[in-house]
């Protein structure tokens, strides 16, 4: 059986596990496997429909006392308990920051090696598996061969979709823990006052460097005129205090797959362009013509921003968007 870690919001199942739920659907149908999911809290069973329409047969619901908030130790734990009384040959989650977390103490208590970042799974006598590292800038190929196969899903690299299969079976699931799991525990969420689209969802990103020189008041101008669209930057712009982390895009920062990415002022340092690579157009605004991001770019304009904006953002107006 193949268990898949999936993330949800009150019933509402998180995109980068619908994906990493349609990698692990291809890998059990190849290894002859049924297909579970595993999730957290009392409203996993909501996701009943949406994960069975993307191939899956049962739907574990994780609901213990002591789990009414995120402890890392303690869901690795219960992955664990419910893999082994499944009999699962493969454990596979979402490449998020709670997906990796998890999945990497499930490796350490089981003394299993944990695959990150994985694009693709030929299965054999092994997993044969292709991932990222460096951020997606070298693709590598290897094997995996343990007891418990434990892999993440690189996000927004496999595309999500459905069977049209019925929902899933819903199956309580309550897991064995030892006091140490609970010694970290999510006590605070803290939430950015963010308005308009957010980052990962826009259609369309305008992102602002080093070279805005701090003011970035063109750059939201102009994205006021383009529909569902974000304001993003590059690291330097928030290393100098001019745009909040939420911002940033990167290796340290966001990954973004618009259908279209403006970077205006940026150099397009190796670690920036990791978090746009996912991206299915880049559009490079630079005064620079040697600079990394032009090299990469589908389209350049090599010019001031500060001149380039506003003079498109008047043309826009002038044409009546908004």
């Amino acid at each position: 059986m193949v268990l898949t870690l999936v993330e949800h919001d009150s019933g509402a199942v998180d995109d980068n596990s619908l994906e990493a739920l349609t990698l692990a659907r291809e890998v059990a149908a190849d290894a002859g496997e049924a297909l579970e999911v595993i999730a957290f809290g009392p409203e996993a069973g909501g996701i009943a429909d949406e994960v069975g329409a993307h191939g899956a047969e049962v739907v574990n619901v994780v609901d213990h006392v002591d789990l009414d908030d995120y402890a890392p130790e303690a869901y690795a734990r219960a992955v664990i308990q419910c893999a082994k009384e499944t009999g699962t040959e493969a454990v596979m989650a979402p490449g998020t920051d709670r997906g990796s977390e998890i999945l990497a103490h499930a490796g350490a208590k089981l003394g299993e090696t944990m695959a990150a970042e994985v694009t693709a799974v030929d299965v054999g006598d092994t997993y044969e598996l292709t991932r990222q590292r460096w951020g997606g800038t070298l693709i590598e190929h290897s094997d995996l061969d343990a007891d418990t196969n434990l892999l993440t899903v690189a996000p927004n690299e496999v595309s999500a979709s459905e069977t049209g299969d019925g929902p899933a079976a819903v199956s309580e699931f309550t897991p064995e823990l030892e006091d140490s799991d609970l010694r970290v525990q999510l006590t605070e969420v803290e939430e950015s006052d963010v308005e308009g689209v957010p980052l990962a969802e826009a259609r369309v990103v305008v992102s602002g460097g080093r070279g805005t020189d701090g003011d970035f008041s063109e750059i939201e101008a102009f994205a006021d005129y383009l529909p569902n669209t974000a304001v993003g930057s590059s690291r330097a712009a928030v290393n100098e205090g001019w745009r909040p982390h939420d911002d940033q895009i990167g290796q340290t920062g966001n990954k973004i797959a618009p259908e279209i990415y403006i970077a205006c002022g940026i150099s397009g340092a190796v670690q920036h362009m990791v978090g746009c690579k996912g991206a299915e157009n880049i559009l490079a605004v630079n005064t620079d013509p040697e600079a990394a991001i032009i090299q990469k770019a589908d389209w350049a304009v090599t010019a001031d921003l500060h001149e380039v904006l506003p003079a498109v953002t008047d043309e826009l107006e002038n044409r009546g968007h908004s």
